[in-house]
């Protein structure tokens, strides 16, 4: 198919449970084989755009909207097999077992003549460079090459409009690489408009002709690269848009060096089922008033080992164990905590915020696990404000959790851990959908906390969270 025309006109939508439009007055024309990246601030409302692009946002039910988004001169949800969308979650996108049946569903779905399929099948997978056989697992892909069968779905179906959504946002430094060149190769294989929403925008510059900025208002700002982030760099920084040469702050140094030992690994092996494990041999001491990082490639075993230290995963090979001062009478060995002993001992964030989320709204979630510590409610309104201001969720406290982008669920689901305060906090991706404001305030917290005597586990790719924390880094191997 040819590049596709796209238009917004006064467009706006309101989920049905928030007090407030998530995206309003929205207005901009993009000509067919632009490339444009989507940038504001986070719950701005880029990835709403993308959606309403994409014909997913659902129908009255869900929400209501205002102004028309239009490609090619038709509403965006009747322009069926026009627009291809890819998430940021590698997993949430693979929908079959084998690479060449992933691929070729788009198409099955558009009703793509069966002998023509497969030659896109291979014409796809060749032009994002996944080169694997037809009949791979898609299990045993990794982060970067779901994210490149994503694409190659996309691509199979010829669209006009290639939407992306974070598609780096979980990935290692070597998947980011790889996900935007398969980009570059399929935009010169197959010419076709692209929208981009990025936070970190600097891998995407070389490939990106237009840059608009939504928030609050509607169009905050719109033009060239040079434009948009030249003469207004500064304060879209300073309204939270990530702009080269306008780093955030960074909080101090540590107040004082590590104090004694809450927790510690010998001989760990950690696996995500029961089998070999995904990685071994690990030896760690976790202090008070502690910083560690844990790094590696995907696939190598970061999130097993957070949860195996978080007491929810049991160890494959050697042990993990508290000690005393933490364990505080329910024993040494934290995967046979209950619950609640958990919840004032070790903290986990998950990766993906969805897996935790439990409550009606952002309010009577914070509320969870305080309620299950049998605090008093006083306590648990003071504990739950205190989180809702300095997470900058005051305004969606009514909200369904569900509702909320990527970002805010990840702020909602750290300050969910913070209510019960534990001793050790383990986070998997704490700043992943940040935009440069709440990254800042969301480090800034942890540093208070390490300060304050807690120990922080980070699972992370961003090496700025490793700097600016001061952390002991474990690199962990693997294999892409």
């Amino acid at each position: 198919m040819r590049p596709a025309a796209v238009e917004a006109r006064g467009w706006g939508w309101r989920h049905a449970s928030r007090l407030a439009w998530v995206l309003n007055d929205v207005s901009a024309r993009i000509d067919p084989g632009e490339r444009v990246l989507v940038l504001g601030a986070s719950g701005a409302g880029k990835s709403t755009l993308l959606h309403g692009l994409a014909g997913v946002l659902g129908g009255d039910d869900e929400g209501e909207s205002v102004g028309s988004l239009l490609i090619d001169g038709e509403p965006a949800a009747a322009a069926r097999g026009r627009a291809g969308l890819v998430l940021q979650d590698p997993d949430s996108q693979v929908i079959l077992a084998r690479v060449g049946d992933d691929v070729a569903f788009g198409c099955e779905n558009l009703g793509v003549p069966r002998e023509e399929i497969w030659s896109r099948v291979r014409s796809a997978l060749d032009a994002v460079g996944l080169d694997v056989p037809l009949d791979h697992p898609t299990a045993a892909l990794s982060g970067g090459q779901k994210q490149r069968l994503a694409l190659a779905g996309i691509l199979a179906m010829r669209p006009g409009l290639v939407l992306l959504d974070e598609p780096t946002a979980n990935l290692d430094p070597a998947g980011v690489v790889e996900v935007r060149d398969a980009v570059e190769r399929m935009l010169e294989r197959h010419p076709a408009t692209l929208i981009v929403v990025e936070h970190r925008l600097d891998i995407w510059l070389p490939l990106i002709t237009r840059v608009i900025v939504v928030g609050e208002g509607g169009v905050l700002a719109d033009g060239t690269t040079e434009e948009v982030l030249g003469s207004r760099g500064a304060d879209l920084a300073a309204d939270g848009v990530w702009v080269p040469g306008h780093p955030p702050a960074f909080p101090p140094p540590p107040l004082q060096s590590p104090g004694d030992v809450l927790l510690s690994a010998r001989d760990l092996g950690v696996s995500r089922v029961t089998g070999k494990p995904v990685a071994s041999g690990i030896d760690l001491d976790i202090r008070a008033g502690h910083a560690l990082a844990i790094t590696g490639p995907n696939g190598a075993g970061k999130s097993t080992l957070g949860l195996t230290l978080a007491g929810l995963l049991p160890p494959a090979a050697g042990k993990v164990e508290a000690s005393d001062e933490l364990a505080a009478g329910a024993g040494p060995r934290p995967i046979r905590w209950a619950s609640h002993q958990l919840l004032t001992r070790i903290g986990m964030v998950f990766q993906e915020p969805e897996h935790q989320l439990l409550a009606k709204t952002v309010r009577e979630e914070l509320a969870v696990g305080p309620r299950a510590l049998g605090l008093d409610e006083a306590e648990i309104v003071a504990r739950i404000d205190e989180l809702l201001d300095r997470l900058r969720l005051e305004r969606l406290a009514e909200a369904n959790p569900y509702t909320l982008s990527g970002g805010e669920k990840r702020r909602l689901t750290v300050a969910a851990a913070l209510a019960t305060r534990p001793r050790v906090l383990v986070l998997d991706e704490p700043t992943f959908g940040q935009d440069a404001r709440t990254w800042a305030e969301l480090v800034a917290m942890l540093a208070r906390l390490r300060d304050e005597g807690a120990a922080v586990i980070t699972v992370t790719h961003d090496p700025d969270v490793v700097a600016a924390l001061h952390a002991e880094r474990v690199e962990l191997g693997g294999i892409r």
